[in-house]
């Protein structure tokens, strides 16, 4: 397996991989799939025998991102790198893929100090998601709903910098 940085010519492979999986990970179009990547301060793929296995999309404070979600974080945390989604085929599931897709973002945010946060569905409910960032030291931090309360979330956060688990400011 190999984690590199995505390229554009990975876009069209990410955003079919990507709504193939909703909705676990959001459904967006070929122009959102392309902002999100000029966005992201880590965007990289994991490619498994010349295929895409996997991709994560990371974002750090300060972009245009309208996503409330996002907006969440940055109204509680100074500093932080936002995993707006990271999915993985569903033929390499149980490989180590997600995990290895998360060694470019948790390095990132070490060296500087600031925690990894993202979301998962509490409703439609996601509880692979949940342990699995849970066992990367991700811990429950908030909740939001959205569309009249038919979606909910459940905000999560790695400490500080190092991979373990603490609230925002």
């Amino acid at each position: 397996m190999v984690i590199r940085d995505a390229r554009p010519t990975d876009l069209a492979a990410l955003l079919a991989m990507n709504n193939a999986l909703a909705p676990h990970v959001g459904l967006v179009d070929a122009p959102r799939m392309a902002d999100l990547v000029d966005w992201a301060e880590v965007a990289v793929v994991a490619e498994m025998g010349g295929a895409l296995a996997g991709g994560m999309v990371a974002i750090g404070p300060g972009t245009a991102y309208d996503s409330p979600n996002y907006r969440w974080f940055c109204d509680r945390y100074p500093d932080f790198l936002y995993v707006d989604r990271v999915f993985v085929a569903p033929a390499h599931h149980g490989r180590g893929v997600g995990r290895r897709l998360y060694g470019p973002v948790m390095a990132r945010a070490a060296a500087r100090g600031a925690p990894v946060t993202c979301e998962v569905n509490e409703r439609p409910p996601n509880p692979d998601s949940v342990a699995f960032h849970q066992c990367l030291g991700f811990a429950a931090v908030g909740n939001q709903d959205y569309e009249g309360g038919a979606k909910r979330v459940v905000m999560m956060a790695t400490a500080m910098g190092t991979g373990q688990t603490a609230a925002g400011r």
